[in-house]
């Protein structure tokens, strides 16, 4: 699904332009920091553009095309599934649209003309020549064969027509060269005919605890059978919200590619169905769960009452149109979002999607400050550093209510943060534990840059064998633990990462550590003082491990100590940290030990 269209002024002179794009669209406008009046800035209008695009926004540019191309062109792959990109000229006489004509760009750029009084320069042939995109059918249709759309659109274009079977979805010449079906029931397509689905239909499915995926599978599939139904025809899978969690649901809805829904007992309670049943009641608080979830789903009649199989239930109605916005409750997300140190270029793009899919943004305040606009006009719950729990409880009941969240981190939220407590909870049973609704939230977590990649990077290669991390934190782990890692990470010459090396009141543990790795390893072992990473301040200071110093480190700073056979080497851009793997030993028989000088 696209994302919400952001408008983007780049200079005064567009500014005027893009305010009224943006009003005509009732969408956000973002401008250019120091050169408009945007109440949304970004400093780089290449790198918010990139960004944007990356989180799946149709951009619209009030600006040269070629910005917008040289913005987007490291990530182009895939034509299908790209947003819209689209450039105004600053007079907003000219359209164009650039990108995403499969999804909807086309259409959003004779809307734009419109709105300006200007001309939309589309380029697709299918659009230019009839004034459709055959891959694109409206909402609340499903085009079933799209790998047909090119060859059927090319017999177009060579003066074919096309017979219709069914409700008329387009305006086409008329002739035997293809064929446009339009049909709830199952049909094969090919390169002379594209079949379209409405989606009037609701599944509705029960099963028990842990069912095997296959089977609810099997069962559906005999129910769109009876009925005559394709799986196209389907616009969701629906059931009881006690079953949001369920393996084999989120299996059905994704095979599907269909939302999944759900609906409290007492909805469906109050539903009238054929084949009510007390056991059922009984288990769950209302006698129907398959039938009435599709009765509430549809808002129309039962047209496949219940099958049964030892573990599933399932039955099917239909609606009097297709369904566009199926009601009920979506399955909450908590989206564990990893965004490296903060700057934007060393942020996944699946980290941006998450964060402008999301519907609430949570974590400590400065780490949603880091994501610019691209959080901008989004709610969030800030919370400050020691919050961490409250945080994470905050997101999954949030989460438990049907909401999509993300859980905003700083470098990789699987190392030493909030991925394991947001798990920690929802495998907790005492009284400080999440809600039963916030452990059926879907969790997806996202990989980020580390604070021990980021200094490795920047150093050279001292990750290049063997390598541990260890937290010098006692706040969450007993000091004499943290000892005792130091004394097994120090014998076993393991080139260690130091993450909280110190705080205000913690000075001690650094200075052990160093002296512990003293009797393991060489004086003039090389560390690393690597401050604010990926941030203007970045700083970057070698040091011999016996002149390491407590006072130089911080709770910024990412402290790294090579290993017996980390060296330096000198360069032309200045000193390099490494940790040979033995490559030279194998192919040459020797070694790197004069490397540095």
């Amino acid at each position: 699904m696209t994302a919400p269209p952001i408008v983007l002024a780049l200079s005064a002179a567009g500014e005027a332009t893009a305010r009224a794009v943006a009003a005509a669209l009732d969408c956000p406008l973002h401008g250019r920091e120091g050169r408009t009046q945007a109440e949304i800035t970004f400093p780089d209008a290449l790198v918010h553009a990139r960004d944007l695009f990356a989180a799946g926004h149709a951009v619209i540019g009030v600006c040269a095309s070629g910005i917008l191309i040289r913005a987007v062109a490291p990530l182009l792959a895939d034509k299908t599934t790209e947003p819209p990109v689209i450039s105004v000229s600053d007079d907003g006489r000219v359209v164009v649209p650039l990108l995403g004509g499969h999804r909807g760009a086309n259409r959003l750029a004779r809307r734009i003309a419109e709105a300006l009084g200007g001309a939309a320069a589309v380029t697709t042939a299918g659009d230019v020549a009839l004034g459709v995109a055959l891959d694109e059918p409206p909402s609340g249709h499903r085009l079933a064969n799209p790998e047909d759309a090119k060859p059927v659109m090319a017999a177009l274009l060579w003066g074919g027509g096309a017979r219709t079977t069914g409700e008329a979805l387009f305006d086409l010449p008329e002739g035997d060269a293809v064929e446009i079906a339009v049909t709830e029931a199952p049909m094969a397509g090919g390169p002379a005919t594209l079949v379209y689905h409405p989606q009037r239909h609701a599944l509705g499915v029960g099963c028990a605890r842990d069912a095997d995926p296959e089977e609810l599978w099997e069962n559906v599939s005999a129910v769109l059978d009876a009925a005559g139904v394709a799986p196209g025809a389907v616009a969701s899978v629906n059931t009881l919200d006690l079953k949001l969690d369920e393996p084999a649901m989120n299996a059905l809805a994704a095979r599907l590619d269909v939302p999944l829904r759900a609906f409290t007992s007492a909805e469906l309670a109050a539903i009238d169905v054929p084949n009510p049943s007390d056991v059922v009641r009984a288990e769950v608080g209302t006698p129907s769960v398959a039938e009435a979830s599709a009765l509430a789903a549809s808002g129309g009649t039962l047209v496949q009452s219940k099958r049964k199989t030892a573990n599933t239930t399932a039955a099917l109605a239909r609606a009097a149109d297709p369904i566009t916005s199926p009601p009920g409750r979506p399955r909450g997300r908590v989206s564990i979002v990893s965004i490296g140190p903060g700057q934007s270029a060393w942020r996944t793009p699946e980290a941006s999607r998450l964060v402008q899919e999301a519907e609430e943004l949570i974590g400590y305040g400065l780490y949603i400050d880091l994501l610019g606009p691209l959080a901008a006009g989004k709610p969030r719950a800030d919370f400050p550093l020691g919050g961490e729990e409250a945080r994470c409880r905050h997101a999954l009941e949030r989460a438990g209510e049907g909401r999509n969240v993300a859980l905003i981190c700083s470098g990789d939220a699987g190392i030493y943060a909030m991925g394991a407590l947001v798990f920690e909870l929802m495998a907790r049973t005492d009284d400080s534990a999440v809600t039963d609704a916030a452990r059926r939230v879907e969790v997806v977590c996202t990989p980020g840059v580390s604070a021990l990649q980021a200094a490795a990077a920047r150093a050279g290669a001292p990750l290049g064998h063997d390598f541990c991390a260890i937290s010098l934190s006692d706040l969450l782990t007993p000091r004499e633990d943290i000892v005792r890692r130091l004394h097994a990470a120090a014998e076993g010459d393991f080139v260690i990462a130091f993450y909280n090396p110190v705080s205000k009141r913690r000075r001690t543990l650094l200075a052990e550590a160093r002296d512990i790795l003293l009797a393991h390893r060489p004086a003039d072992t090389p560390v690393l003082l690597a401050s604010s990473l990926g941030r203007p301040e970045e700083t970057l200071r070698y040091r011999r491990l016996d002149a390491l110093e407590v006072d130089e480190v911080d709770m910024l700073t990412v402290v790294l100590v090579g290993s017996s056979n980390t060296r330096l080497v000198r360069t032309g851009d200045g000193m390099r940290m490494f940790t040979p793997r033995g490559y030279a030993r194998k192919m040459s028989g020797g070694d790197l030990a004069g490397a540095a000088s």
